[in-house]
């Protein structure tokens, strides 16, 4: 079982769940996802994020700050240093590189790897995967593309036990793209900030 700490403090969710983290801009989307990638890290978990927003080097500086694991097991899918032509591109033993946020056939091999590495080479039962952001994709790709490339991802973290998480930002998008999309996850976390600045939190489907 996996605990959502931030989300379902008290709960704990089945393995396979995929859960969409939804929300407008600056509402701490990530930094919450980023937590609950971490909160498992801890327990000595798997980590695995697919960026197609931030390089490989500032996800892997944000994480490390929020795990108090020396050396945590985690993994990053860039789908960003190659599209942008800058630093070094060779895979590393945390890192692996997609050309683009448009090579979703990269992205799935790529994510595959990582797993069964994870799974054999490491025996890492538990993994939580994070995939940050759908927004992304749906700008270079259109909706159908990223639906079905979304439900292969989704059967994949399925049939691996693990937890998917995913972020995209809801007012990005018209409210027939976000319902097609829920379709694909077993529960929904929405994020909104109150008047007076507060972090609001809603869930559906999860408990």
């Amino acid at each position: 079982m996996y605990d959502l700490p931030g989300v379902l403090p008290d709960e704990s969710i089945a393995p396979g769940t995929n859960v969409l983290i939804a929300g407008p801009p600056l509402t701490g989307k990530r930094n919450l996802a980023l937590d609950v990638l971490a909160s498992g890290a801890d327990e000595s978990e798997g980590t695995i994020i697919v960026t197609t927003k931030d390089s490989a080097d500032k996800v892997l500086r944000d994480f490390s700050t929020r795990t108090v694991m020396p050396k945590p097991d985690v993994g990053v899918v860039d789908c960003v240093t190659k599209q942008r032509g800058i630093g070094t591109v060779d895979d590393d033993p945390r890192i692996k590189y997609a050309s683009s946020p448009v090579d979703m056939t990269g992205i799935g091999i790529k994510l595959s790897e990582f797993l069964q590495e994870f799974y054999d080479g490491r025996g890492l039962t538990e993994n939580r995967i994070l995939l940050h952001s759908v927004s992304t994709l749906l700008m270079y790709s259109n909706l159908q593309t990223v639906f079905r490339f979304l439900h292969v991802f989704t059967g994949r973290i399925q049939s691996a036990d693990a937890l998917g998480v995913y972020v995209i930002d809801s007012t990005a998008h018209d409210d027939q793209t976000m319902n097609t999309l829920k379709q694909l996850f077993d529960g929904v976390v929405e994020i909104d900030e109150t008047e007076d600045g507060e972090q609001q939190i809603r869930t559906a489907g999860l408990s």
